[in-house]
């Protein structure tokens, strides 16, 4: 972590020819810059785009006020595909936790924390991997692009991200969004095939396909705090 003044931010150097500011997930600024981009430019930036910075962050903490923290105990609702479904705790079942007759069913004895929390995420990756993939392989006959591999993981920050080599990854909490978000965030990645930037030119990818993106984005900025265990 470094520190410009009172702004904390983590610096990433790359081969982008741009330098770009984004507020994370979790409220950190990051900014990332060309590899050889100096200091001095670094905080001219930062310095340039303060107000941004502060405003956004005020954002942040008051849409993150929403954050819900969910317990693993009967009639907990839980997120998948945009609906909340509660929480039924049985004595047995094929499998830990299970989708069905309107309930996330979780095994009793699988009611601590540790091992809900690896249930749930378990199960949201094994639906993501089925359903993104799917949708990826739909969006990328649009689009002319072809990923490489495609994982349902653990992000951090980050709804998604698409390397250099071409490798989709996404987080396993895109399986609460809306299908239609889920499909926002696909086509971002995507587009990334195209435009590595946020320019202009990558927005206009995305508007391609998706006229409407932008009310999915506004969407999973105000309802991703709530997207979590």
């Amino acid at each position: 972590m470094k520190t410009f003044k009172d702004i904390e931010y983590t610096l990433k150097r790359s081969d982008r020819k741009t330098a770009s500011i984004y507020i994370e997930r979790d409220g950190q600024v990051s900014v990332l810059v060309p590899k050889e981009l100096s200091k001095a430019r670094i905080e001219e930036l930062l310095e340039s785009k303060r107000k941004w910075i502060y405003r956004n962050q005020a954002e942040w903490h008051d849409l993150n006020t929403t954050r819900i923290q969910r317990e693993y105990v009967n009639g907990e609702g839980f997120l998948y595909l945009g609906r909340t479904y509660r929480l039924k705790l049985v004595d047995q079942q094929e499998q830990p936790l299970m989708l069905k007759n309107g309930y996330f069913c979780l095994m009793s004895n699988n009611d601590s924390a540790q091992d809900a929390d690896s249930a749930f995420k378990e199960f949201y990756r094994t639906k993501g991997k089925d359903r993104i993939s799917e949708r990826v392989t739909f969006f990328e006959r649009r689009m002319g692009v072809n990923s490489n591999a495609i994982k349902i993981m653990e992000l951090k920050n980050r709804w998604a991200s698409c390397t250099q080599g071409g490798n989709l990854n996404f987080h396993w909490k895109c399986m609460m969004a809306p299908p239609t978000v889920i499909d926002y965030i696909i086509v971002h990645e995507l587009a990334h095939l195209i435009h590595a930037n946020h320019t202009d030119a990558f927005w206009n990818e995305v508007d391609k396909v998706l006229p409407d993106y932008g009310d999915r984005k506004e969407w999973l900025r105000i309802h991703g705090a709530g997207m979590g265990l």
